[in-house]
This record gives structure tokens, C-alpha cells and sequence, in this order.
């Protein structure tokens, strides 16, 4: 059985499920990929889209999805050139955490907020 076959171990350093979560840990790669789970969007969408995000780390967060294998970049030959990014089959298998923890955020952001203040957290 080779290394790729076992299950990860969070807990080990050198194991490939360390570099999952790192990658997926990265709050842009979340918001990204979340992004992505409705379907392909051109880069100008997701721009617009995510609020905060420059044009230079929109680029360098898909070029590190792209290169980890959960984004697919497909440029059309046409005038003018159109460029779409996809999820793959690994990028939409990381939509179900993905999903949880932006719906958690969504949910909780505001007593995060408040915890920071010293408020009470019921």
C-alpha cells in the first residue's frame, strides 16, 4: 500500500493530509472554492464577487488551487479571449467542509466580534 492509498494524519508533518489542510486553511482558497460550488466563473466575476480580494491574490489563489488540483483553468479561444475556472472532482469534493465552516461563519461572525470586544457569548 503506498502512502497515497492510507489515510492522512493531520497530526504528522510530513503527511499529504497536513498540506489539505493548509491549503484549505487559507481564508482566500475558502472563499474561492466556495465561490466556485455554484459553477464556472470567469475571473472578473469572482473579482466582483468577493469583496476585499485584489486582482493579484484572485490570480496567485487560483494559480495555488490550480496547481494543488481543486481548480481547473479553461481559456476559450475566441475574440475576445474568454478564461473560466471550474471546480474539479477533488476541488468539489472539499465543497461539503468548505460549505460547513462558510454557513459557521455566517452564522457565529458576530460573537467572534463580540468575544474580541470582551462581550458575553450566550
Amino acid at each position: 500500500m503506498s502512502s497515497f492509498d492510507r489515510p492522512g494524519d493531520v497530526f504528522l508533518a510530513d503527511c499529504p493530509a497536513r498540506l489539505a489542510v493548509e491549503i484549505l486553511s487559507d481564508k482566500w482558497s475558502v472563499v474561492v472554492v466556495y465561490a466556485l460550488g455554484n459553477g464556472p466563473r470567469r475571473h472578473g466575476e469572482l473579482k466582483a464577487l468577493i469583496g476585499g480580494i485584489s486582482a493579484k491574490m484572485l490570480t496567485q489563489t487560483l494559480r495555488g488551487l490550480q496547481h494543488h488540483g481543486l481548480v481547473r483553468r479553461e481559456a476559450f479561444a475566441e475574440v475576445p479571449p474568454r478564461v473560466e475556472y471550474t471546480l474539479t472532482d477533488l476541488g468539489r469534493s472539499a465543497l461539503e467542509p468548505v460549505d460547513a465552516l462558510c454557513r459557521w461563519a455566517e452564522q457565529n461572525g458576530n460573537a467572534v466580534l463580540a468575544a474580541q470586544d470582551g462581550g458575553a457569548l450566550g
